[in-house]
């Protein structure tokens, strides 16, 4: 049975390590299915610092939406709350985060699903990125066969078994391709690198009407609202009709109601980092295009070839892009040696206004993926709000996970499950509700994605992801 997938073509997620059948099956069918644990950097205690460190525990929540709440329940502006990644809304996540707020201030914080348990005062702040990596246990249900019929526990096994071997053959041990997953994109409404195009091209109203009134996979009220945009522009009435829970786009509409041409304007009513997720996500687009490019020419992502740029691997699992070299004839053979120990890894283009090139046929593999998103000649240059303007960086075009074990789990109950469960399944989905219900264990290195690695072995659209 072929599904289109939609939203796999938008973010350029369109590819698989190898060739193979997979489980098929749904995530999130409960929130209590993905668990995410994050594995911290050490946070050095002081009883006379200035922030509050806690561990905070969310069930069902999106992070940015949470830090707001956070901020006004503690009486201070969202930047002063920092924390070291976004993690998935439908989940039970557990992060640390580190609050410019007195430590009984944030001890008497009550919101619904939301847990906090202090740690304790420190002088130090968390930037994106800065923890070590996530520990995930996530359950897939409804596993099948390509033809929708159900698959047992025995069948899914067995090919989840098949597939990890053929990666290892294939990539080497505990490595997958590094795919940018679907969170980075807004998850059912994939409006981030639309948005981040008209960013890089200056054009504030297209930015701003993009975000506002683009359709997704959204409840009806959002649904109305956003056509409401689409067909009417800024009005009053769509003030009236939004929906309470789009606060960015409330903030947004308010002021372009009370400043008509400042779509410069209106566009900074979004966080900092979601402005700069716009154009982060476009570039996360050509680095998926890219890896799907280089699979599809038959090259391999863990081996390098003749002027593939390669850079080293640090502890954490992250890429040192200070020290990037290109791969020549008389280096080849030392560094595919360290590229299997895992010391160093191929990279793939975050294109922007300065980025190291590849040279060779990786290179115009790049070139050309560029040419198809007709960003072969962007600058990549943001005048009206610099910060927002990238030189480009690289990003391994492998990533591994550790400690994977998968075992069988029994079918839940009908009543514990969620929406998109409880729906049935819908035309384009590929699940059934008698099948195999199989549970993942394993740890990634900050910066990758959970979804993309299931993804290698369920063979789901995206939206069951």
């Amino acid at each position: 049975m072929s599904v289109e997938d939609s939203l796999a073509n938008a973010i350029g997620l369109t590819g698989y390590a190898i060739d193979s059948q997979g489980i098929g099956g749904v995530l999130k069918a409960r929130v209590a299915d993905f668990r995410v644990e994050e594995i911290s950097t050490n946070i050095s205690l002081d009883p006379r610092g200035r922030f509050t460190a806690a561990n905070i525990t969310l069930t069902n929540w999106e992070t940015n939406r949470f830090i707001n709440k956070l901020a006004k329940a503690c009486g201070i502006s969202r930047n002063r709350i920092f924390f070291a990644g976004t993690k998935d809304k439908r989940a039970v996540t557990r992060q640390v985060f580190i609050i410019d707020a007195p430590q009984k201030k944030v001890a008497q914080v009550e919101m619904p699903d939301v847990e906090i348990e202090i740690i304790g005062r420190t002088h130090q702040k968390l930037g994106f990125g800065n923890h070590k990596g996530n520990r995930f246990t996530i359950v897939a249900r409804g596993c099948c066969h390509p033809d929708g019929s159900p698959m047992t526990d025995s069948e899914a096994m067995e090919r989840i078994s098949k597939i990890e071997s053929s990666m290892v053959e294939k990539l080497g041990s505990g490595l997958f391709p590094n795919w940018i997953g679907p969170q980075r994109f807004g998850a059912g409404r994939p409006v981030t690198p639309i948005v981040g195009r008209h960013v890089i091209t200056n054009d504030w109203e297209g930015a701003v009407m993009t975000y506002l009134s683009m359709e997704g996979d959204e409840n009806d009220d959002v649904a109305n609202f956003r056509k409401h945009i689409r067909e009417n522009g800024i009005t009053e009435e769509a003030l009236e009709i939004i929906p309470h829970w789009l606060g960015f786009e409330r903030d947004m509409l308010r002021h372009m109601l009370a400043n008509p041409d400042d779509w410069v304007g209106a566009f900074r009513r979004l966080p900092n980092n979601l402005q700069l997720m716009t154009v982060h996500s476009l570039q996360s687009v050509a680095f998926n295009k890219t890896i799907k490019a280089r699979i599809e020419n038959k090259i391999s992502l863990s081996t390098p070839i003749e002027g593939d740029i390669v850079g080293r691997i640090d502890d954490n699992g992250q890429l040192e892009t200070s020290s990037m070299v290109v791969v020549e004839d008389r280096t080849l053979s030392r560094i595919s040696r360290n590229c299997q120990l895992g010391r160093l890894a191929i990279t793939g283009q975050l294109p922007g206004s300065r980025m190291d090139k590849t040279q060779g046929g990786f290179g115009q593999i790049e070139q050309d993926v560029l040419l198809d998103m007709g960003l072969d000649k962007t600058t990549w240059k943001v005048e009206k709000i610099g910060r927002l303007t990238t030189k480009g960086t690289r990003r391994p075009l492998v990533t591994t996970f550790s400690e994977f074990q998968y075992e069988p789990v029994p079918i839940a109950g009908e009543e514990t499950m969620g929406e998109k469960w409880t729906q049935g399944v819908q035309d384009g989905a590929l699940w059934h509700p008698e099948g195999a219900c199989i549970r993942f264990r394993f740890i990634l290195p900050s910066g990758s994605y959970a979804t993309t690695l299931l993804r290698e072995f369920m063979r789901s659209p995206l939206h069951q992801l």
